[in-house]
């Protein structure tokens, strides 16, 4: 995303790590990215959501920056010992790779021998260190939809429904379906795409359209999404208990990062208050 009010050309990152439950730990990580190695602070840099999931010992954290200041896969492998990383999206040139068919390859939800595997950059695996993703996009949101139900096998279908990778799905999202807090989560990744294919796609489609550097680029809109999984579940007798947007769309990225950015607000996550539902 491009920022004329700050004159600078910026990017998020959206950073996944498998801990939640040490909040220290979480903060710690997500204070780490506005510093550098000698502990002085990038003056282009925030932190602007940490998201923390209990039940699954997750977190995601949302950094924005100068497009100079996001080295993430090169700073991982120099820094983190054993850290393997493979490449996913506009990262994995010539082939993009999409993150679905990387996991699928490397059998990332399964307990398979990593060792054997070769990585893009980085150390051969260990299972001690695991894997890394490492990917680009115009831009991805997560979103979570909470049916209320504890019937996997609905979950699955209907999260199956949904995908982009269905005939009659919603293109550029991706689901998955989760036992969470009692009931039934459908997690999804939004993608953007290239406004020019959105043309092609019906107007029952509801897209939300915004540009980066002239280019224009469209995503299905979560509300949509929300309503899709909410007829689904009806098919099946089942309500939905809520959304939650884990971060932002793409305009709100753009605003607070601008806000937090030019005010120099490296810890906007603590004056955010967390997650907007």
């Amino acid at each position: 995303m491009s920022s004329s009010r700050v004159g600078l050309r910026l990017a998020a990152c959206l950073l996944n790590i498998s801990e939640a439950r040490r909040k220290y730990i979480v903060e710690n990580i997500a204070k780490a990215a506005l510093h550098d190695k000698n502990g002085k602070k990038h003056p282009q840099v925030s932190v602007l959501n940490v998201f923390s999931d209990q039940d699954y010992n997750r977190s995601v954290i949302t950094i924005a920056a100068s497009v100079d200041k996001l080295g993430l896969a090169e700073d991982l492998v120099r820094h983190v010992p054993g850290c393997s990383v493979f490449l996913f999206g506009e990262a994995d040139l010539p082939e993009k790779r999409s993150l679905v068919q990387r996991r699928k390859q490397l059998g990332w939800f399964t307990r398979r021998d990593v060792s054997a595997l070769q990585p893009d950059l980085g150390a051969a695996p260990a299972r001690r260190c695991g894997l890394t993703g490492v990917g680009a996009s115009p831009y991805v949101m997560n979103c979570n939809i909470t049916i209320d139900s504890q019937d996997m096998s609905a979950g699955r279908e209907i999260a199956s429904a949904i995908r982009g990778s269905n005939a009659n799905g919603l293109k550029g999202v991706q689901a998955m379906a989760f036992p969470h807090e009692g009931k039934i989560e459908i997690a999804y990744n939004v993608e953007s795409f290239d406004d020019q294919e959105a043309a092609e796609i019906s107007e029952d489609f509801q897209h939300v359209s915004y540009s980066v550097l002239g280019d224009q680029f469209s995503y299905v809109s979560p509300h949509y999404i929300e309503a899709q999984v909410k007829k689904l579940a009806s098919d099946w007798g089942i309500g939905t208990k809520g959304r939650a947007l884990v971060g932002f769309t793409p305009q709100e990225c753009k605003n607070c990062a601008e806000y937090a950015i030019k005010e120099n607000i490296g810890e906007f996550w603590k004056i955010r208050g967390g997650v907007f539902m």
